[in-house]
């Protein structure tokens, strides 16, 4: 079993393959506060979950984009198994070559997505991951990474609306029921969601233009599910991606071996 874990800002995302199949997924909050051991113990109480333990893992690989995490992960995960976990850590890690663009602030979670959606999708791609942040990375037709954009997530967003405006309460994502908003909380709703589907489709529209050609967009990220019935324009839709990335990335270091 090849253990995959994704360390982003809100979770830390766990992901147990056996072969190509992705077994189990369970999440872990982005603790800062938690030590080696600690974090030892809740990832094997995660196994314990899905009835399965250190003696299963044959491997483990894992991205960040939590510096004070990305040691304390590393060694809770040497401590189970007695192995140390593949860091991505570089863009050559993944085999994704870099155009012009800053590498030393790249987050190694848009390096996994690109390397997961070149792995299945023709280039050129635009790759919207909704998390914390919504990040957008561009590949061009030759498979080389150009850059992209990042937004505020869309949780993110809603949070500060409510906390900055005293008459907006706090809301939950639910399946908008037409376009116009007949309260403040379908306003805020409406106004969210469809707000982040036209980001996606306006952006994308914009890219296509810019680029002179068709492009693929790619969806993914914890809060993707809530825009893709919104969304006017055909979309790749893979929630695990940086799971099925990072697998990838694993079996190339193995086969380079």
């Amino acid at each position: 079993m090849l253990l995959t874990i994704d360390i982003g800002n809100t979770t830390i995302a766990l992901g147990a393959f056996e072969g190509e199949r992705l077994a189990f997924v369970r999440r872990l909050p982005s603790d800062r506060d938690m030590d080696a051991g600690a974090c030892a113990r809740r990832l094997l109480e995660q196994l314990a979950l899905e009835n399965a333990g250190p003696q299963d893992l044959e491997g483990a690989v894992l991205c960040s984009v939590v510096p004070a995490l990305t040691a304390v992960v590393n060694r809770a995960v040497e401590q189970l198994t007695g192995r140390t976990p593949l860091v991505v850590a570089r863009p050559e890690d993944a085999g994704l070559r870099i155009g012009n663009y800053d590498q030393s602030n790249l987050g190694m979670d848009r390096v996994v997505d690109c390397a997961a959606a070149l792995a299945r999708w023709k280039p050129p791609l635009a790759v919207f991951d909704m998390g914390t942040a919504t990040t957008l990375s561009v590949l061009d037709e030759a498979g080389v990474f150009q850059g992209g954009m990042i937004l505020p997530g869309l949780r993110l967003s809603v949070d500060a609306l409510s906390a900055r405006a005293a008459q907006l309460p706090p809301i939950s994502f639910e399946p908008p029921a037409g376009l116009i908003g007949t309260d403040t909380v379908s306003c805020m709703q409406y106004g969210a969601l469809y707000g982040a589907a036209a980001t996606v489709e306006g952006i994308a529209a914009r890219l296509e233009e810019q680029l002179g050609s068709a492009l693929t967009v790619v969806l993914t990220g914890g809060l993707g599910r809530h825009i893709l019935p919104l969304l006017r324009r055909p979309v790749e839709y893979e929630p695990q991606l940086q799971l099925l990335g990072l697998r990838a990335i694993y079996l190339h270091a193995q086969n380079k071996q």
